[in-house]
């Protein structure tokens, strides 16, 4: 059989599949998986069909078995989706990372760690548990903590948090892939303490001892440590703290973010080097093989055995055992048997977006090379007829760097469709300048770490020498530096963009692999192809069509203030009111709008001078290029919304005034008059009211109880089927008689926890619910969609609640 791992791969992977989306109880997945076996010993003629169902029922039953809750100590028994402020001890499953965020030039350190529970205390009460958590802590720990150690550390035992809107990061899946359900927070590092026992290691491991050393070694001959120095560590070493975000985006936006990874890139370099070094002494090649795989598999453990690292390396070392063997080299069935063996050792791998895209790209490049590299020979190909010497001679001598360039571009190329899809779902990215940047940047960072791993073979003997690979390889990294900012900065880049659905995905890849290889053009499948890509394209525009017209409203959870998108049909009718403070449209606003496809944002709505909702406006009109910022013509005393008002306004013609009458695309404004000065901001608040298909949608903002008397004096039909409001600083939204005239069926209240003020209270809770209408709270359901369509509407929150006209 051809490529026989690949099958065993792929039967492995649909039982992965299996285990992931219909779980079973292990004792019945053993049962058949015996019984199988069994069978197939006594049963010749159906062995072979019976060992691919086996293949796929270990895959399956792998699966179960990292999922299903085995012990009786189960942290997920024991604390369930509880909120406790508790004790644990347990091992330091690696020595702790710190992560660092910039703000306006200010940096806020965190830690983060895993640990392997094994007794938790509530109260004074000790109890045996189980299970893995995920620590965050602010500040830095200091050097006295390290992997293998046990410790106890107090702190609130949470599950983690999920995306609180639709494109955000999913933290709660992310951990949950690693086998952490639960997330410990501490308050600071005083809640920390060592445990000291007899297994106790006697220092740090391995990894932090070397990385120690190598950042030293790397460092030594250059001025202060900078930007470029800590990137060269994260490049060589795996040290992550170094990829702020802030640092990471111009890598991020040209597509070469993976040269931070310890990937094939390194691994391969590595290896080539070693395997070039031991072939000049005259090794031989089956010898060399022996020799290269455990010093490969020494620089990913001292490099912290990094996911990404393990599965280059396993890669790289199933190829070399070929080339050591003298087999005949089949990348397609290397590549089937690292995977196979790495989902054998962890079958969550197979939903990490590492995995995926490793793994993807080097299929992409196994399938689509070849043909890519034909199309270019075709395009740079001389006449055959002509002999060699007739030829000009700077043509000759092009041919060479032709070569190189149309192979490198050719390698881009199906990487960067291979992962096309692959970024635009985990990053909502789409990066065309990649295609270039890559050819570019990727020798460059050859380049430095060639220089690094100089510096660290000689730097311990030959200090000197040492020094000129340092200094050469911070130029070829700030070489980096400039020339990311510079592609990231030409027009056309890179865009944001929505999520694919993964019926996208297989027509994607089905589209790409097929064409590309020919597979879909061959003879006996060219009619069945042909009819098969015109209905699903016939199903696509159908869908499309269908949705075109669509209006979908969220209203995002923050911390405090709030922030309503309306995407309605065309981009021009898009809407943005609010965007909270300065770190809500950072963290918050800012990516959940990338995550819509946002790259443009045509206007901007600012309801009041309160900084909760308009603190980080001018953060947002700058990075999505708004067109129009409305704002109402009532004088705010916020200084924050004063400074906003008078940044935004410099530009001409984006400031515009919007009062009670004045209508703009699909919205009307109800409130307030030009002319009105409440007492209260909140009461200045613009009120809208907007109309899509037949339904009316009233956003009140935080309107008080006099705002809300003067809305009921001027309009005399408010009714509307869905209204959002917030929560004022005084006295309570959505007064009796303002829901007797608005008569709502659905109510969405835009509140949080803390601060205490936008807090929903309990008799405003119990006032809307003896409504005995739905009540959506952004504080508890997170953020709330309303989609509108030209037959039927809906809510639904991240949470899971929902709301349909059609009753369902």
């Amino acid at each position: 059989m051809k490529r026989p791992l690949a099958t065993v791969a792929l039967l492995y992977v649909s039982g992965v599949l299996l285990g992931e989306f219909l779980p079973l109880q292990l004792p019945g997945l053993f049962a058949f998986s015996v019984a199988l076996a069994l069978t197939s010993l006594v049963w010749a003629a159906g062995r072979g069909y019976l060992l691919c169902l086996l293949v796929a029922l270990a895959g399956w039953t792998n699966m179960a078995t990292r999922t299903a809750v085995l012990s009786p100590f189960d942290l997920r028994r024991l604390t369930g989706a509880n909120i406790e402020y508790i004790t644990l001890s347990g091992t330091l499953c690696e020595t702790p990372g710190q992560r660092v965020y910039e703000h306006r030039g200010q940096e806020s350190w965190h830690t983060l760690a895993r640990l392997d529970v094994d007794a938790l205390q509530r109260g004074t009460n000790w109890q045996p548990a189980f299970g893995r958590v995920a620590v965050t802590t602010p500040g830095v720990l200091g050097t006295r903590f390290f992997g293998g150690q046990t410790v106890e550390v107090t702190g609130v035992i949470r599950p983690p948090n999920g995306p609180s809107a639709e494109g955000l990061f999913d933290y709660r899946t992310y951990l949950r892939r690693q086998g952490i359900h639960h997330q410990l927070q501490v308050e600071s590092t005083n809640d920390w303490r060592v445990v000291l026992t007899a297994a106790s290691p006697a220092g740090p491991p391995l990894a932090d001892r070397f990385r120690d050393w190598a950042q030293a070694t790397l460092q030594r001959g250059l001025p202060d440590e900078d930007e470029s120095s800590r990137l060269l560590w994260a490049m060589a070493l795996g040290w992550t703290t170094a990829l702020t975000g802030e640092v990471s985006e111009p890598f991020m936006r040209t597509g070469t973010m993976h040269i931070f990874a310890i990937s094939g890139l390194h691994i391969a370099l590595i290896a080539g080097i070693l395997v070039a070094l031991l072939r000049v002494v005259q090794i031989p090649r089956s010898v060399c093989g022996w020799l290269v795989i455990p010093l490969i598999w020494f620089y990913t453990a001292a490099t912290g055995w990094q996911p990404s690292a393990i599965r280059s390396t396993l890669m790289m070392s199933v190829i070399i055992v070929g080339w050591a063997l003298k087999r005949p080299s089949d990348l397609l069935n290397s590549l089937a048997a690292a995977g196979f063996i790495i989902l054998l050792w962890d079958p969550q791998q197979l939903f990490q977006a590492g995995f995926q895209l490793s793994f993807f790209v080097v299929l992409s490049i196994a399938l689509l090379l070849p043909p890519i590299e034909k199309i270019l020979k075709h395009l740079f190909q001389t006449d055959p007829l002509l002999p060699p010497e007739l030829r000009p001679r700077w043509r000759r001598w092009l041919d060479g760097p032709i070569h190189v360039v149309t192979a490198s571009f050719a390698t881009s190329l199906a990487a960067c469709l291979g992962s096309l899809p692959l970024i635009a779902y985990y990053f909502h990215l789409i990066t065309p300048v990649s295609l270039f940047a890559n050819l570019v940047i990727v020798p460059l960072s050859s380049l430095a770490l060639m220089s690094n791993l100089g510096s660290l073979l000689c730097g311990g003997w030959w200090p000197g020498l040492g020094e000129l690979f340092n200094h050469s390889g911070w130029l070829w990294m700030e070489a980096m530096i400039r020339l990311s900012e510079w592609f990231a900065a030409l027009p056309g880049a890179y865009f944001y963009v929505k999520a694919p659905a993964w019926p996208g995905f297989v027509l994607y890849y089905t589209l790409l692999f097929g064409m590309l290889t020919g597979w879909l053009f061959a003879p006996r499948r060219r009619i069945v192809s042909a009819v098969a890509l015109s209905l699903l394209g016939a199903a696509g525009l159908l869908l499309w069509n269908h949705h075109r017209n669509d209006t979908r409203i969220t209203v995002l959870a923050l911390g405090g203030g709030d922030s309503i998108y309306a995407d309605a049909p065309g981009r021009g009718n898009d809407l943005l009111i609010d965007c909270g403070n300065e770190s809500a449209a950072q963290f918050v606003v800012k990516p959940f709008l990338r995550g819509q496809g946002v790259n443009r944002l045509p206007q901007l709505l600012l309801t009041h001078g309160d900084l909760r909702h308009v603190g980080g406006a001018t953060n947002i009109a700058d990075t999505f290029a708004v067109s129009n910022v409305l704002i109402s013509s009532v004088r705010f005393r916020s200084s924050a919304y004063g400074r906003a008002t008078e940044t935004l306004g410099s530009s001409p013609r984006r400031l515009r005034q919007v009062n009670r009458g004045d209508p703009f695309g699909n919205w009307t404004v109800l409130h307030p008059e030009a002319q009105d000065r409440f007492p209260e901001a909140d009461d200045n608040a613009i009120v809208l009211r907007g109309e899509f298909h037949g339904v009316r949608v009233l956003l009140c903002s935080d309107l008080g109880r006099p705002g809300q008397r003067a809305l009921l004096e001027r309009e005399s039909d408010l009714r509307a089927e869905v209204v959002v409001c917030g929560v004022p600083a005084r006295g309570e939204p959505l007064g009796d008689a303002l829901l007797d005239a608005v008569q709502p069926q659905v109510i969405i209240v835009s509140a949080s926890e803390v601060p205490a003020q936008e807090r929903a209270s309990k008799e405003l809770r119990e006032r809307l619910e003896r409504r005995g209408i739905p009540v959506f709270y952004t504080s508890d359901d997170g953020a709330v969609t309303i989609t509108l369509r030209p037959k039927s509407w809906d809510v639904r929150s991240m949470r899971g609640k929902r709301f349909s006209s059609a009753g369902t």
